[in-house]
């Protein structure tokens, strides 16, 4: 556990439950002076300390890992570095100190801004009519799943009881789904063109039409999505009330996400896709072919085992278009997205878009040091008709690199000279001399000489020490 994340998190985690330092300290059986070196990353934490300081707090050791609290970094230097606030840029010691003791005051200028900014895309700052909600519906659906790390116990409950009325193993997965709404629902399902749709469920007629272009995986899970509608839709409609979403399109999606997440893990049982994935060492290819499922299905199944007690590796999900949209995000891997703007271009996100169908590996290190192992594929879909371009998207995937040894991916590649410097976007790197570099920092004094032509386009200040 590295101690520059740990102690923050264990003073916000004090601070929180009401705990005094010396209160904390005697539960603890250790000296106040040494708790207070602790929460101010001056001395580690032993194992033994770690797992008293789990039953104490009465949180798991995720919740240690201090993932919170780099988001919270990363969405205030975004926030403060926007030149559209004219503010001077904010130190990083007030940055993390802010981020470690007042949480929901983070939380309160991150939506702020986030409003702010979906205000600003929307109507290039027009004030909007009354009464429009400004929060765009997917980002804050994207804040829902990722605020669960992207699992959902009880829908997972819910898929096992649907699994276990399947005779997938004898009938194959396909076959058993189509049997199953047959025989307890009284569906038909047909495949056949469907112009413009992939699916039309006709309640009335009680039949199912699968549209032929989509590949048999995909048939399975759109077969899955609907028994998923029919059986679960009280346990997903809870969610979606505790989530109280601010928008009737927010609350579509947020259905819609929920139902998915139940279609994949009818398809991929937890258990089995966790026996399956340590077995393979998170193998995504030999995983896809196991359950029968496509490259992507498999890599966003991957990214939801974090059930208590039976943790896969907690990897970030990201799926992005040639054009850089993000149309799927989740990270249970504290990787910090970036919510405006481009990423990097030396992210291997980026790159991958030149070599469809082939998984490309990189270890990339962001500027304060964290390291993770990230892999990623471009792959292409089938176009509506010819003359068309086929669609084609890159989902990616990573895990911090301490997780290494348990990927496949990792094998060959020398951990300690492979690493591969990329920043969050252009604007928060600090990086020098980067020939990639489209923008300016904004933390920096721009040194520009016109006797001098350097590799970056944009030479500053380095900060001093």
């Amino acid at each position: 556990m590295s101690k520059t994340i740990i102690g923050k998190t264990i003073r916000r985690l004090r601070m929180e439950q009401g705990f005094s330092q010396q209160g904390l300290a005697q539960k603890l059986g250790i000296s106040t002076s040494y708790l207070n070196l602790v929460e101010h990353d001056q001395r580690g934490v032993t194992a033994s300390l770690l797992f008293k300081l789990t039953d104490i707090l009465k949180v798991d050791l995720a919740s240690l890992s201090g993932v919170q609290e780099r988001q919270f970094e990363m969405g205030l230097r975004e926030v403060f570095s926007d030149p559209l606030l004219g503010t001077d840029p904010v130190p990083e010691a007030e940055i993390q100190a802010l981020a470690a003791s007042a949480p929901n005051g983070v939380r309160a200028i991150l939506a702020l801004h986030r409003a702010w900014a979906g205000a600003r895309e929307e109507s290039g700052g027009i004030t909007l009519p009354s009464g429009r909600k400004i929060l765009l519906p997917n980002e804050e659906v994207r804040d829902f799943f990722h605020e669960h790390e992207n699992h959902f116990a009880v829908l997972e409950l819910a898929a096992e009881a649907i699994g276990a009325t399947l005779n997938a193993e004898t009938l194959g997965m396909n076959h058993a789904l189509a049997e199953r709404l047959r025989r307890d629902h009284g569906l038909v399902v047909s495949v056949k063109p469907l112009p413009g749709a992939l699916r039309i469920f006709d309640a009335k007629a009680r039949l199912l039409t699968l549209s032929e272009a989509l590949p048999r995986e995909s048939r399975g899970f759109q077969m899955a999505f609907q028994l998923a509608l029919l059986e679960c839709r009280e346990a997903v409609e809870k969610l979606v009330k505790e989530a109280a979403p601010t928008s009737r399109d927010a609350a579509e999606l947020m259905r819609i996400g929920l139902l998915n997440y139940v279609a994949g893990a009818i398809m991929m049982p937890y258990e089995s896709v966790l026996h399956a994935a340590r077995e393979v060492r998170y193998d995504v290819d030999a995983i896809a072919a196991r359950f029968g499922v496509s490259y992507e299905q498999a890599c966003h199944r991957l990214s939801t085992l974090q059930r208590t007690g039976a943790r896969g590796v907690p990897f970030f999900f990201l799926r992005v278009d040639p054009a850089g949209n993000v149309s799927k995000r989740f990270s249970a891997a504290g990787f910090p997205f970036m919510r405006f703007g481009g990423t990097c271009p030396r992210w291997i996100v980026h790159s991958a878009f030149a070599t469809p169908g082939t998984t490309r590996v990189q270890i990339a290190q962001l500027p304060d040091g964290q390291t993770f192992l990230c892999f990623a594929r471009a792959v292409t879909g089938r176009p509506a008709r010819w003359g068309e371009p086929p669609p084609v998207r890159v989902v990616a995937m990573g895990c911090d690199v301490s997780h290494a040894n348990d990927l496949v991916y990792a094998d060959g590649i020398d951990i300690a000279t492979a690493a591969v410097g990329i920043g969050l976007s252009c604007r928060l790197c600090d990086r020098q001399d980067c020939r990639s570099r489209a923008f300016p920092p904004i933390a920096h004094r721009l040194t520009l000489d016109t006797g001098t032509t350097s590799a970056s386009p944009y030479k500053f200040e380095a900060k001093k020490a």
